[in-house]
């Protein structure tokens, strides 16, 4: 008997705990207060321009997925509007969270832009419960990607542009300075070389020129002169200022295949100096031997004279076959297709110099976060999302624009449309970290004028002009 009843309590006792651990099953315990703040409703403005929300809509769709309490609105500007509207918006606190700045404005912005924290915490939503089964909410901390992992995943010219030497202390007086991200880009285009191939092919140029020497050959075989010396059609939009499209940059490249180092550590620009390294190996800097190759397609008494300031802006002359050649970006060939649909267009990579290393020169965009917005973990948690591989192929698919992400630039290389700037991506550089960009591409451009037709003595001074001009921009505390 003792035996049956000590039978009866140990079931009943077993029995006990199985409703216990089943009634638990189907109970989630409540998010604490940290998961429910982050978990509230919220609205991210994303403001963007070049391309249109359809570009990015696959990867915000996949972020709203992983997120369903944030709301992205996407605004997109055109360019000639957009910096006045971006920064009338951060100066009256009615700005994005998350917006777009061009590689070399990050200078200019750095006072406005929130650097990348080493990690985030967002909440996640996530099913859960075995009989009873919840839509439930944690607060999950993620790393952002690292300054080793960033240099390893983009080329070097990313790495130069966004990553800032900034002061990360909380402590009032104190400063502690460290190397953070202060943009993420998709893309990354360079300039290239555009051609009219039925003008080359009347010219008996059977291949398009890889290196300058080459280059001044063919646009002495394009150029067409009348008897006054006036230009019937030219070969290459090239040597001066104001009516050339990214003049500065072309001149820049020069400059820097050349050999000339375009400025220093602290953003100081030093093109007007010979170079360390080579020292005892040149008279004058490599810039003036560049300013004077490039002014001398726009001087009437060399032969390679083929443009001048009365021509056409460079894009439209090109489009409407009146050159050439024409120097450009990805970005251009929509506006090309679009302009001149029947014309024969080939495109080949920027020409270099004999015996140098290769360089080239980069333009782009990158997002980054706004040091007003009261969600900055949320914000570059959206932009460490966009920077997955997986995600940014979505956008560089449907924009068809040259990849930012070393990985996805090797099966770019034969892409038809964006081959040869892909191609250029590893070897680009640029070089402004001023916080003027305006004053700097003017002060470029008057520098190209002021040295066309000039005695080469007086090179010197002329650059040395541009330089002043654009140190005054670059800000003491670098």
């Amino acid at each position: 008997m003792q035996s049956s009843n000590k039978n009866k309590w140990f079931f009943k006792l077993v029995w006990g705990f199985v409703a216990l651990a089943t009634l638990g099953q189907g109970c989630v315990k409540g998010p604490d207060a940290a998961t429910q703040a982050a978990s509230k409703k919220v609205e991210l403005m994303v403001w963007g321009v070049v391309d249109d929300v359809d570009a990015y809509q696959a990867i915000l769709t996949d972020y709203r997925r992983l997120h369903p309490n944030v709301t992205l609105t996407f605004r997109r500007f055109r360019l000639e509007e957009y910096e006045n509207e971006l920064l009338n918006a951060l100066a009256e606190d009615r700005g994005p969270d998350v917006f777009m700045i061009h590689n070399d404005w990050v200078g200019k912005y750095m006072p406005k832009i929130v650097p990348m924290p080493t990690q985030t915490k967002t909440a996640s939503q996530s099913v859960q419960g075995t009989l009873k089964k919840e839509l439930v909410w944690t607060l999950v901390t993620e790393p952002t990607v690292s300054i080793r992992q960033f240099k390893i995943d983009y080329p070097d010219v990313v790495a130069s542009d966004m990553l800032r030497t900034v002061d990360v202390s909380t402590i009032p007086d104190k400063r502690d300075y460290q190397q953070r991200v202060v943009g993420i880009p998709l893309s990354v285009d360079t300039l290239a070389m555009y051609a009219n191939k039925d003008l080359l092919n009347a010219a008996g140029i059977s291949t398009m020129p890889e290196n300058w020497d080459d280059f001044q050959t063919a646009v002495k075989k394009l150029t067409k002169l009348d008897d006054q010396g006036a230009i019937l059609q030219s070969g290459a939009a090239l040597g001066t200022g104001k009516n050339i499209e990214r003049s500065p940059d072309i001149i820049a490249a020069l400059m820097m295949q050349n050999g000339a180092e375009m400025s220093a550590a602290d953003g100081t620009p030093t093109f007007n100096t010979i170079p360390a390294k080579l020292s005892g190996q040149r008279d004058f800097p490599p810039s003036h031997q560049a300013l004077t190759f490039y002014t001398d397609f726009a001087n009437p008494g060399k032969d390679v004279y083929t443009w001048n300031n009365t021509m056409p802006n460079s894009l439209d002359a090109f489009i409407q076959g009146k050159t050439a050649f024409f120097f450009g970006y990805g970005y251009h060939l929509p506006t090309i297709q679009a302009g001149a649909p029947k014309l024969n267009l080939g495109i080949a990579k920027l020409p270099q110099i004999t015996g140098n290393p290769t360089v080239n020169f980069a333009n782009y965009w990158s997002w980054t976060v706004s040091k007003k917005t009261k969600s900055v973990d949320l914000s570059w948690n959206l932009l460490n999302f966009m920077r997955k591989p997986e995600e940014s192929q979505k956008y560089i698919d449907y924009a068809k624009r040259p990849a930012a992400l070393r990985s996805q630039l090797g099966a770019q290389m034969e892409n038809e449309d964006v081959g040869v700037f892909a191609s250029q991506v590893l070897t680009a550089q640029s070089w402004y970290r001023g916080n003027d960009p305006t004053a700097m591409e003017n002060a470029m451009m008057s520098m190209i004028d002021d040295a066309q037709g000039i005695d080469p003595e007086k090179i010197s001074s002329i650059v040395n002009v541009a330089v002043d001009k654009i140190s005054q921009t670059i800000p003491y505390n670098f």
